[in-house]
């Protein structure tokens, strides 16, 4: 059975095709348009997974959308007639789109659809509406290793689902066993957070998780936070359940997520602005934040153990792209082990949507993955396309035929100090560069996260860097912990690594703390000693994973910094032409691409 599963028309649209149960490609549309989690439908998305897959639309079996937009339009309305008079002006903006497309995706899609096959009239759409959660979970558990597991979903909002958990198995398929409902979602609960903190919702979720370590439980201003939010804001049940107090948050029915003038009154600070400068009491809410939502997370995973006793956990939805919560809730070992996809969030509904589609419209049987999830699953451009791109732009370059040499050459750019972009086989499906569109550099130069920061990747100078590490060696930098392939754990440094810090250190700016080495590592030792670790499967990435121990070779260091190909607010280079670009604008020293090395 031939499936293409779409996600699109809320944010980060995508497409996926599926045969027979397995994966063959996937990729989000940001990649070809350029726009950071695009939402638009996914045409060039679409088109890249039909052509490389050599299947026409002709040909598909079904077409899965990622939700339902009929059930997402009665949450609408009736949460509007909940709460009115309030939120006219949100209602009055939102209608006009609904009632002229969104109301009516079935005929968007085919409309659509019918344009890329060239309006061929004869064509028939089998079009299916898996649930919003439901995608998540077959997303999760449909790629993972386990034959059956628990699971659990959280998000800001499918159609009325915020929360969602069960039991998934091969024999009776997805058993939903509970679920909590808009408007109290953990998600938007942590988005008004990141609202009123001054980053933008659902993108700036990640960089008010990598601010709340500047702040910790030593902090009496963060404990009281913690206490404010848990007293005036959300009532945590002992299952994990949550009520949130409606006269603190307005997302569901307002174009902003909180009254900023209550918060203020609340805590004691004014909303922050987009440009502001961040300072030691931002930090200390991001914490407070952080550590509620990771003590609700707790709770509805033992919740969720004592109903199923399953062994394992599959996480999904955009929380579980929450890294420091993630290791959380690994280290309380309620679990044996948890599976989290690396496209978590909406653009892996395309993913799950198609997955559920095709097992629940054949005999197949899932049994778990014995091979890691293979996410690289986005375009690949051949060495004579990239040297096309390289002479069209005038460029002078030099081609290695040899592969190891290639390697060793790279390596000593980056034991050098060199920042290097990387631009290697498929794209990754996801959020996260995984070595395959990366700029590498130097985890032992302590000013190398300034450097990438301000020369090149343009961002807030307190975001740290991720670490990559080959699987053989995660133990001599790192404590045990959960090792991801994906960038999905936070991991500590191994206590031998670790620097002293002064005795002043909670007292310092975040500035001040953030310049002080944490460890012989510095550009990837967080502030609390953590740091996200990617560790390479030597069967899953081989070109990458070489090129890793030829650093090794050269320098007796067995880690480096891995970080998105791309500068702030712009998508993950997807194109050679992407790559170049990228290249020339930035500080960036060495582009490689395949098996051609350019300098500036």
């Amino acid at each position: 059975m031939k499936v293409l599963g779409i996600s699109a028309y809320y944010h980060d649209s995508a497409a996926a095709i599926i045969v027979d149960g397995k994966v063959l490609y996937a990729v989000q549309e940001e990649r070809f348009s350029r726009i950071k989690n695009d939402d638009s439908f996914p045409e060039e998305a679409i088109k890249f997974c039909l052509k490389e897959s050599g299947i026409s639309l002709k040909e598909i079996d079904a077409i899965a959308f990622y939700d339902k937009p009929f059930l997402k339009f009665e949450r609408l309305l009736e949460t509007y007639y909940a709460f009115s008079p309030k939120g006219f002006k949100s209602f009055a903006k939102a209608m006009p789109v609904w009632l002229k497309e969104k109301l009516f995706i079935k005929q968007l899609l085919k409309k659509r659809l019918k344009a890329l096959s060239e309006g061929d009239k004869s064509l028939k759409f089998n079009i299916v509406f898996p649930e919003h959660h439901l995608s998540h979970i077959a997303s999760a558990f449909y790629t993972s290793p386990f034959k059956r597991s628990a699971f659990l979903t959280v998000d800001g909002v499918g159609e009325w689902t915020t929360t969602s958990f069960g039991i998934a198995s091969a024999e009776k398929g997805i058993e939903i066993l509970g679920e909590i409902q808009f408007p109290d979602s953990l998600g938007l609960f942590y988005s008004s957070f990141t609202y009123y903190l001054g980053f933008e919702v659902n993108k700036g979720e990640y960089k008010m998780m990598g601010l709340a370590p500047y702040s910790n439980l030593d902090s009496e201003r963060a404990l009281k936070f913690i206490k404010i939010i848990k007293e005036k804001l959300i009532d945590i049940k002992r299952d994990g359940s949550i009520k949130l107090n409606k006269n603190y948050f307005e997302y569901p029915v307002g174009l902003r997520m909180v009254n900023p003038k209550k918060w203020h009154k609340l805590f004691g600070f004014k909303k922050r602005e987009p440009n502001e400068n961040l300072v030691q009491i931002h930090a200390d809410l991001a914490f407070a934040a952080q550590k509620v939502s990771e003590e609700i997370l707790v709770k509805m995973i033992t919740h969720i153990k004592q109903l199923t006793n399953e062994t394992n956990l599959c996480l999904a939805g955009g929380v579980a792209l929450n890294c420091v919560a993630n290791s959380v809730i690994y280290s309380q070992n309620i679990f044996n082990d948890i599976y989290i996809q690396p496209a978590a969030g909406d653009a892996g509904g395309a993913l799950g949507a198609a997955l559920i589609t095709n097992y629940l419209q054949s005999n197949l049987l899932f049994s778990g993955l014995t091979q890691p999830f293979d996410n690289y699953l986005g375009p690949y451009f051949s060495n004579i396309e990239i040297e096309r791109t390289l002479k069209q732009n005038k460029c002078s370059y030099t081609y290695y035929e040899s592969t190891e040499e290639l390697l060793s050459i790279t390596a000593n750019y980056i034991a050098n100090k060199k920042v290097v972009g990387w631009f290697n086989g498929r794209a990754e499906f996801g959020p996260r560069a995984l070595g395959n569109r990366s700029i590498l550099a130097d985890a032992s130069d302590p000013n190398m996260q300034s450097v990438l920061n301000l020369k090149i990747k343009f961002r807030e100078s307190f975001r740290p860097f991720a670490p990559v590490v080959c699987q053989e060696d995660y133990g001599a930098y790192f404590e045990p912990g959960k090792q991801s392939y994906y960038m999905l754990f936070t991991n500590q440094i191994k206590e031998s690594l670790r620097l002293k810090l002064p005795s002043n250190f909670n007292e310092l700016s975040l500035e001040e703390k953030r310049n002080i080495p944490k460890s012989i590592l510095p550009a990837i030792t967080h502030v609390d000693f953590s740091a996200r670790v990617q560790v390479v499967n030597k069967d899953l990435n081989p070109r990458f994973w070489n090129l890793i121990q030829a650093y090794k070779k050269i320098t007796g260091n067995g880690v480096i910094i891995n970080t998105s190909f791309n500068v702030k607010d712009e998508p993950i280079v997807n194109s050679p032409e992407d790559a170049y670009k990228c290249f020339k604008s930035t500080g960036m020293d060495v582009l490689i691409m395949e098996n051609y090395i350019i300098l500036k």
